[in-house]
């Protein structure tokens, strides 16, 4: 089991960089046959290639590691489905079959009927409440 540990991080220690080191590569490629044509921008090199792949998983990236995904892709749904009781999920299996078949004006017209949750999130014409 060790060597197993061993080896996958051998492999780790070479493959990431070979890999930051190709896509960087690809960037400045990308980016000496496009930005200095069409908008008289800079050539880059390969560092300032690695340095704009870091300024770009800083700013749209972050820091999160791989454990941290939130969204209906990643369990959202399921977590819910999970948590439907069995009439629940034949009504939402039927009200899908039914938006299926619906013709786009009668999709308009249900959502413009549609109150929310609860008590109602709009008001008989259809506006949001507190307008």
């Amino acid at each position: 089991m060790r060597r197993y540990w061993l080896m996958k991080g051998a492999a780790a220690i070479v493959l990431i960089p070979a890999f930051v080191a190709a896509v960087s590569f690809v960037v400045m490629l990308l980016w000496n046959a496009l930005v200095p044509s069409l908008f008289a921008g800079p050539a880059l090199g390969f560092w300032q290639a690695v340095g704009l792949l870091v300024l770009c998983r800083i700013l749209f990236g972050g820091f999160k590691g791989r454990g941290h995904h939130h969204g209906w892709r990643h369990g959202g749904w399921r977590g819910r489905w999970h948590h439907m009781t069995p009439e629940e999920r034949d009504r939402f299996r039927d009200g899908i079959r039914k938006w299926r078949h619906m013709s786009h004006e009668e999709r308009r017209e249900f959502r413009r009927g549609f109150r929310g949750c609860g008590d109602g999130m709009v008001d008989e014409s259809g506006e949001p409440k507190g307008t």
